[in-house]
């Protein structure tokens, strides 16, 4: 095994410095955790290019219990689209997974438009 050499220990007090200046300089609101019902998006019932797509908060039935989704379920048709919340609050689906969006609704628009008119086949997790 090889022992911390000084170069090692040098450059992880420095990484460590630099990363409590980052956080003082942003202050205590980004070490606060967020206010969910301030981030919470509004429930949306809406037909779409002859889709109806519906979206609130999840009640538990969804398959994975709105795990991803912080709670919400996306429904395009009755059936559900899986839906993950990313960490700066944006959204992605398993049919729009690499451009996300800022609503669950603007996410139900995008994978409308790239279903074509094909059904919303469930996706099977396990």
């Amino acid at each position: 095994m090889s022992s911390i050499t000084r170069r090692r220990a040098l450059g992880v007090a420095a990484g460590a410095a630099g990363a409590v200046a980052v956080l003082a300089q942003a202050g205590p609101a980004a070490t606060a955790a967020p206010r969910a019902a301030a981030t919470d998006p509004a429930s949306f019932d809406e037909v779409y290019q002859g889709r109806r797509i519906q979206g609130g908060p999840a009640h538990g039935g969804g398959h994975h219990g709105g795990h991803h989704g912080g709670g919400y379920t996306v429904t395009v048709d009755g059936r559900e689209l899986h839906v993950m919340r990313n960490a700066d609050g944006t959204w992605i689906s398993v049919i729009h997974h690499y451009e996300p969006v800022a609503t669950p609704r603007e996410l139900a628009r995008a994978a409308v438009r790239e279903l074509r008119g094909a059904p919303l086949v469930p996706l099977a997790l396990g």
